[in-house]
């Protein structure tokens, strides 16, 4: 009877639903748990999407990259389709029977091996190697017939040589010779003047040895095949230091081919189309009559150029705008800090079968959705319009594949219906969103002080209570010219996990709201972009959210240039946190990793107007400068190098014996916050709050303190 009773009461038990666990707020580790969705491809058919994940190896500190597919169609369940850990750019042949990509070895003596092209048969079996360069591959594309692969890759002089016949040298000297104004660039690293991207063609049906078709001191760019696959269209800037012109970005080429697209060049390159901002993410139609690319075609000299998208013939002639009268941005992108750190790939447009139609994203007002336009017409009509960011898109045989990010989910592919409707295909975070407490952040709209509105997310701590008053962080973008918006940012979220209310702005100067909003700073940065960001603090405030007596305020970047400018001129902030920043102008103008030649953010050089220069460096009024600073600085960045930013204020404020921390991170690029290694992306995190919690809450933080004169 008992045991009856005993089997009984267990039964019962079984049958009951499970008791979810309790969510948890997110934390600054679980950054080692995502994944990231980047690339995504249709099959030629449009029943198979290929894509590329990424995730981190905590143990390793770096992140590794595989390739996976999924069925296009509801409940259809994703799988891995190679091993990784190095693999990605996945592209289908034009018969959908295999798949191309790049495949790097695992690294030797700590430096990257260069990537190779490999072929896998989807019919079964192992990947195998294609291509086995000393540079490595850095693009493929399929020619239309699928027996060939354009690739591109640096070339060098010495380049298709055997090793015997390479020149030898007892020594390799270290020593650079530097004679040009751009010699480095932020996470390549310094350039070599004798390597040039080229374009590469292999035969993968007889797999034959890869033939170089271009070659010269320039390099070329995003090649693309005409669909009669007779030439192969390219960008390059095929000027010598470009900087010194106006136009100092890349033209359009073709390349026509000798007999078909596995023979070599049968002429040499000829050049298309100009505009001034350069030609990029160019996309051929299938008719082989039009190429639609992204520029900006205005002679103003201005700090903002707005995207639009254009077309020109393949013969060449008069570029047209199809977006003249759209006054947002083609093809453009709002920032968070959880893009896929490996293995994406910009965004083209995409025609239609036709050729009557282009498919392209646009930023608006902090969201980027997908757009139709009518070729011939100009009408432009939104196709998607939900509060969220399409990051990439493909399109094959009436499907059409979405990565879409919103600020509760990292990326996933969705399906696009014909009425803008998703369809969810992977859900790559779910076990690891199944744990967390993750909340929406509310967007809102204030008047600035000259009545410009402005808009603004306020990310509030998972347990908020709008009767209580809490400490506040203003967090301000970078690009300037760039945009925060409706995707995922980590940074945000664990914040408000951590008791803070997080107000995110998009002050002028901020891309997605027009042409007139963004320029609107030039020659005036820092300056009104600041009191935007100060009204902003005022309006939450004023709903009773924000403390004012718990200010802090964070940026990098261009984030970080206006968190300097802002505690020379406030101290209503207990605390700063300056990021990857610039403090002194004309140093800056010196040792950036691009110039600034031409009059777009100064209309001089530092010593034909020093005063512009001194009026618009937080080094100037360092006096002024009372709030206690923590100062973030990748020791590779050569964007906004250190010496430039950070360091100067660091040394400045130790002479002026105020609070401050210089923190720095050995290895890191400008890009630390989002690409950078996985703990240091951690210790980033903790050392922004570490510092808020120190001065805005009163925590004790002897780190921050040790050796100092009492």
């Amino acid at each position: 009877m008992i045991r009856r009773l005993a089997a009984l009461t267990l039964a019962l038990f079984a049958a009951l639903p499970l008791l979810a666990a309790p969510k948890r707020p997110i934390t600054e580790k679980d950054i080692f748990r995502f994944h990231w969705i980047a690339d995504p491809q249709l099959s030629p058919d449009g029943g198979q999407a290929a894509y590329v994940v990424t995730e981190v190896d905590e143990k390793g500190d770096r992140y590794t990259t595989s390739l996976w597919s999924v069925e296009t169609r509801a409940g259809a369940t994703p799988r891995r389709i190679t091993n990784g850990p190095r693999d990605t750019m996945p592209r289908w042949s034009p018969d959908g029977r295999s798949l191309a990509f790049l495949r790097s070895a695992e690294p030797k003596d700590g430096k990257p091996a260069p990537a190779q092209i490999h072929l896998l048969s989807l019919s079964g079996g192992e990947p195998h190697a294609v291509t086995s360069l000393d540079t490595g591959v850095e693009s493929i594309v399929w020619s239309p017939s699928g027996r060939t692969i354009a690739f591109t890759t640096s070339t060098t002089p010495d380049s298709g040589k055997k090793d015997d016949e390479k020149k030898k040298d007892e020594r390799k000297s270290d020593v650079r010779v530097i004679n040009q104004a751009v010699y480095r660039a932020n996470g390549a690293g310094y350039a070599d003047p004798k390597e040039h991207t080229h374009i590469w063609l292999i035969d993968v049906a007889e797999e034959a040895k890869p033939k170089q078709l271009t070659t010269g001191d320039f390099d070329e760019n995003e090649p693309s095949w005409s669909p009669d696959g007779a030439r192969l269209f390219f960008t390059s800037t095929r000027v010598a230091e470009a900087y010194y012109d106006e136009n100092d970005a890349e033209d359009l080429y073709a390349l026509p081919l000798a007999a078909g697209d596995s023979k070599m060049a049968g002429g040499e390159p000829v050049k298309l189309a100009d505009a001034t901002g350069g030609i990029n993410r160019i996309s051929v139609s299938p008719d082989g009559k039009w190429i639609a690319f992204v520029a900006s075609n205005e002679k103003a000299v201005r700090s903002y150029d707005q995207p639009d998208l254009f077309v020109v013939s393949t013969a060449g002639g008069e570029l047209r705008n199809l977006t003249a009268s759209f006054d947002y941005d083609a093809l453009g992108a709002v920032g968070g800090d959880q893009r896929s750190p490996r293995g994406g790939r910009q965004q083209r447009a995409v025609w239609s079968p036709d050729s009557k139609t282009l498919f392209f994203t646009a930023a608006q007002e902090g969201k980027v959705n997908l757009q139709r336009l009518d070729v011939g017409g100009g009408r432009i009509e939104p196709w998607t319009s939900g509060k969220q960011e399409i990051v990439n898109f493909a399109m094959t045989n009436g499907r059409t594949l979405a990565l879409v990010s919103s600020p509760t989910r990292i990326s996933d592919l969705f399906l696009v219906g014909n009425d803008g409707a998703l369809t969810q295909l992977t859900d790559v975070n779910k076990k690891l969103w199944d744990e967390l407490t993750l909340t929406e952040p509310e967007e809102i709209w204030y008047p600035s002080f000259d009545g410009k509105r402005v808009q603004a997310w306020v990310q509030r701590p998972p347990d908020f209570d709008a009767t209580k008053k809490y400490p506040l962080i203003l967090n301000i973008h970078g690009g300037p010219h760039a945009a925060y918006g409706f995707t995922f940012d980590h940074e945000f979220q664990w914040m408000a996990a951590k008791g803070y209310i997080v107000l995110y702005p998009n002050p002028r100067g901020s891309t997605s709201y027009g042409q007139e909003f963004g320029n609107i700073i030039q020659y005036r940065y820092p300056g009104d972009d600041y009191k935007d960001l100060m009204a902003g603090v005022d309006a939450l405030i004023a709903r009773g959210w924000a403390d004012p007596g718990k200010l802090g305020i964070t940026g990098g970047s261009g984030g970080g240039v206006l968190t300097n400018y802002a505690i020379t001129q406030t101290d209503r902030f207990l605390a700063a946190v300056s990021q990857r920043s610039i403090a002194d102008w004309s140093a800056w103008w010196y040792t950036g990793d691009f110039t600034l030649f031409q009059p777009t953010w100064f209309r001089k050089a530092p010593w034909q107007d020093p005063q512009d220069y001194v009026a618009r460096s937080a080094i100037t009024n360092v006096e002024k400068i009372h709030t206690p600073l923590m100062l973030i600085e990748g020791e590779a960045d050569y964007r906004t190098p250190p010496a430039a930013g950070g360091e100067a204020l660091f040394r400045a404020l130790k002479y002026l014996h105020r609070p401050v921390v210089m923190v720095r991170f050995p290895g890191e690029s400008h890009e630390l916050s989002r690409s950078g290694k996985p703990w240091h992306r951690v210790e980033r995190l903790e050392h922004i709050v570490g510092w808020f919690d120190r001065w805005v809450m009163g925590v004790p933080k002897p780190e921050y303190e040790a050796g100092l004169r009492k």
